[in-house]
């Protein structure tokens, strides 16, 4: 089978191997062990591999490479407008030899294979939706495109669209799926956490508007002020790096706050096994990672009622769900840790569900979709 892979995911070579952004590898590794020929076409940069970067494993894999667009200004604007004819000729041509054609969304790139695909009604397609696939959600107009391309049966045809949650009123091509970073080996009962004091607050994620980790920040200084015995760390990097650090120095938390920035698996399972919460106040997601990656372990994810969080959580039996209101966030959260026994119960649950969704598990559900 040759397969494509179609995305936006800015990708590294480095000693005659293709790196991206290593959540995204991990996941499409799996994808490859079960095909004979993979052509990726994504944007090439020149920035070095970091820490969260992975390699592709496939001995027959080829990056056709395609110009990153952006419509974030107007020369930008006018720049992609005129890179779009030569990334669509060059998506034809690839899903003209390609056996099975995937698509990752949302993104401008995801957004111009889905027109594409329609030219194909008789090609195995899946697609990988990996943002917040909520119908009511507040989203960019190209989002709500996308969507509707893809769960339209009339022009997108024999594909599998897997989306994050489980949401009423789905047309047929649409799959509710999962992610998964963890083995069956390291399946555990995680240890019995003590909710009485020195509890470890944890946040993993890019230090980006969107994921307001200065919300997270502030939930820590006002349970400080509460007198609660309490760390944070943050695992991650991004442009608010600088806002952060100024914002814990100026208000005297570097005792309390330490920024790791991006670190390796290894390291932040070391991290999750300690923790006592995870706290992911995000804008939008799909299925966030490090929700489920903290109740492997036994963390109480905090969260905001986003996307499919609420159904991941359970509605709040097995995670807190606050909104964006500090004051009211706070309160929320200071009911549940007055409540020694519930967290325990939240912990027990939590792993238990999440640890249902292992790499292995992952694989085998992939595997039954490229056979489709």
């Amino acid at each position: 089978m040759r397969f494509l892979i179609i995305s936006h995911v800015e990708h590294k070579k480095q000693d005659n191997l293709l790196y991206a952004y290593a959540p995204y590898v991990r996941e499409m590794n799996l994808w490859l062990k079960h095909v004979d020929e993979v052509e990726v076409i994504a944007p090439l940069i020149t920035k070095p591999t970091s820490k969260i970067d992975m390699a592709y494993k496939h001995d027959k894999l080829f990056l056709n490479i395609i110009p990153a667009i952006e419509f974030t200004s107007f020369s930008k604007i006018i720049i992609s407008i005129l890179k779009i004819p030569i990334i669509l000729l060059t998506i034809f041509k690839a899903c003209k030899k390609a056996d099975h054609i995937h698509l990752r969304c949302p993104g401008n790139i995801g957004l111009l294979g889905c027109l594409v695909q329609i030219l194909f009604p008789k090609k195995t397609k899946t697609a990988k939706y990996a943002g917040n696939w909520d119908p009511k959600a507040k989203q960019p107009l190209s989002y709500k495109f996308q969507k509707w391309l893809l769960r339209n049966t009339f022009l997108t045809k024999k594909i599998h669209v897997l989306v994050y949650g489980d949401w009423k009123n789905q047309s047929k091509n649409i799959k509710s799926f999962f992610t998964a970073t963890f083995k069956e080996e390291e399946k555990k009962l995680p240890e019995a956490r003590n909710y009485t004091s020195d509890l470890r607050f944890v946040f993993v994620g890019t230090l980006v508007k969107g994921k307001r980790p200065l919300f997270a920040v502030k939930i820590i200084e006002g349970l400080l002020v509460e007198g609660y015995n309490i760390k944070l760390d943050i695992y991650g990097d991004g442009i608010l790096k600088g806002e952060l650090n100024k914002y814990i120095k100026y208000n005297k938390l570097e005792k309390f706050i330490t920024l790791h920035g991006n670190q390796d698996i290894q390291v932040l399972k070391k991290a999750l096994k300690k923790a006592h919460f995870l706290i992911l106040a995000s804008k939008s997601e799909g299925w966030p990672k490090a929700i489920a990656e903290a109740m492997f372990f036994g963390l109480i994810p905090i969260s905001t009622k986003i996307s499919c969080v609420p159904y991941m959580l359970d509605y709040g039996k097995r995670g807190i769900l606050i909104n964006s209101n500090l004051k009211e966030a706070l309160e929320e959260i200071k009911k549940y840790l007055k409540n020694e026994t519930l967290l325990k119960s939240m912990s027990k649950l939590g792993a238990n569900w999440s640890q249902n969704f292992t790499l292995e598990t992952f694989e085998k559900e992939i595997a039954k979709l490229l056979k489709h």
